[in-house]
């Protein structure tokens, strides 16, 4: 596993986006914890991310490629807007999706809702410049805690990827989740 600074990560990107086109697996910093990611549109890097997590039966949320992108493939009211127009965030929407096709089925499980982050974070623009959603999810095993730095990801997730982009320690808490996918919004705070 090879850990990359911000600045290696940003040098090297465009070999790294092959990579993720490829299934690449890796750990990605966002403005509140750090998460695993892989191209949202590939079932089998989207596999590769539920087996490390030990997850089969919760969706993953995407980490949008542009404000464009979300209203293009999902259904948004004025509610809805308001918060898109809100991004970047710390907080995750969860939307009715208009378009299934654009990410891979096992993302959403073939929910017809997907949770979407554009975190306030370098990270955001990067995502927008490869164009193509980035699975998101605490880089821990299901139900473990989260990582905070690169020396306590859990051995297991760390043979199995590819790159980790780090950038110190992350003292946040995971995104609030707001499910705009109903009449009346939920907010969950984790």
């Amino acid at each position: 596993m090879r850990v990359l600074t911000k600045e290696e990560f940003l040098m090297e990107r465009l070999f790294l986006f092959k990579k993720i086109i490829h299934d690449a697996v890796f750990i990605h910093p966002t403005d509140t914890i750090y998460g695993i990611g892989c191209n949202a549109e590939s079932e089998e890097a989207v596999k590769k991310v539920r087996k490390i997590k030990q997850r089969q039966d919760n969706p993953f949320s995407v980490i949008a490629p542009s404000k464009e992108w979300i209203k293009e493939n999902c259904e948004a009211d004025a509610k809805a807007e308001e918060w898109i127009d809100k991004l970047p965030g710390p907080y995750t929407l969860i939307l009715k999706l208009k378009n299934k096709e654009c990410i891979a089925k096992s993302v959403n499980l073939g929910l017809d809702t997907l949770g979407i982050r554009i975190p306030e974070h370098w990270i955001s623009e990067v995502i927008e410049e490869f164009g193509k959603p980035i699975v998101t999810t605490s880089a821990n095993v299901t139900g473990g805690n989260f990582m905070t730095n690169v020396d306590d990801l859990d051995s297991s997730i760390k043979s199995k990827l590819d790159f980790v982009v780090y950038e110190g320690e992350k003292k946040g808490r995971p995104s609030e989740i707001l499910d705009l996918s109903k009449e009346e919004i939920t907010r969950k705070k984790r």
